[in-house]
């Protein structure tokens, strides 16, 4: 297994490094690297263009998160510190002072109820076979950062995985942790398409085999809920949906390479596009007649 690298500011090769969150998503790699969420941004209408604006214009953590990171630290054992604000409501100046605080030196801050939601999820997760197993401190760790040189383009890529389980006799397991409002399987696969899960899966399998860890890796998600009783469903996702996940994957580091190579980073189409009304706007309007 590759070294891991105690100075997060050096990246001087390909390798398993301890990256600050912050500093992984600034992008720590000189010359810059792409990330998989950057691949899928890349793949949406107008995406080169607004890639490349993010990159320019870092935006900071959104509160919406917060509940997320959180289970993420109690689950997986590395992220922000958590902060339980005394107060249902942040309204008096006090406690707001107290909320700008923690977020001015990085932590989460929570209230009282959210802060409970959290230990309890991550009490279910330890009570939980399989999810307990795959995060189990004893054999793994949490929050690395794999960094790789893309053969056929020469770019750089970079993955941040939830948790990378140290090689044994067996197959080589990668979990991949997400909270969510509702954990059945149709609401999981439509999360998979909407969140683009089927390209994160190969283009972190692919640096986990880039970096040396391991030959033939797989890779399961951890989906859990976020209101009690905080229900886990693990899933494995289709090869077929996985393959045609690689494939967007090639097409964006081709554009990305292409973009860095020329210093064009292209929205919209610059032609003039006739637009169709979607069918339900002519079925409504017929129903009006």
């Amino acid at each position: 297994m590759t070294a891991i690298s105690e100075t997060a500011a050096i990246i001087d090769g390909p390798g398993v490094y301890d990256i600050p969150e912050d500093a992984y998503h600034a992008d720590p790699v000189p010359g810059c690297s792409l990330s998989s969420s950057g691949a899928r941004l890349i793949m949406q209408p107008g995406g080169p263009a607004r890639y490349h604006w993010q990159q320019t214009h870092p935006q900071p953590p959104k509160k919406a998160f917060d509940l997320g990171h959180a289970a993420h630290k109690l689950v997986l054992g590395a992220g922000p510190e958590l902060v339980r604000i005394p107060a249902d409501e942040w309204r008096t100046k006090e406690i707001k002072e107290q909320v700008a605080r923690a977020r001015e030196r990085g932590a989460v801050p929570l209230k009282p109820a959210d802060y409970q939601t959290v230990h309890d999820m991550a009490d279910a997760i330890r009570r939980h076979p399989i999810a307990s197993a795959l995060f189990d401190p004893a054999l793994g760790e949490p929050e690395k950062t794999l960094i790789w040189q893309d053969e056929q383009a020469g770019i750089w890529r970079r993955a941040r995985l939830d948790w990378l389980p140290r090689p044994d006799d067996g197959r080589l397991i990668v979990g991949d942790y997400k909270t969510t409002t509702d954990a059945s399987r149709a609401a999981i696969a439509k999360s998979v398409a909407n969140y683009g899960y089927h390209c994160q899966q190969p283009w972190y399998l692919d640096g986990v085999t880039a970096v040396g860890i391991d030959d033939d890796p797989v890779m399961v998600f951890v989906f859990q809920e976020k209101t009690a009783p905080y229900l886990i469903q693990i899933v494995e996702l289709d090869p077929d949906d996985v393959q045609a996940g690689r494939e967007a994957n090639q097409r964006a580091i081709d554009i990305y390479a292409h973009c860095q190579a020329t210093g064009i980073w292209p929205g919209y189409s610059t032609e003039i596009a006739t637009i169709a009304l979607p069918r339900w706007a002519n079925t409504t309007f017929e129903e009006i007649l």
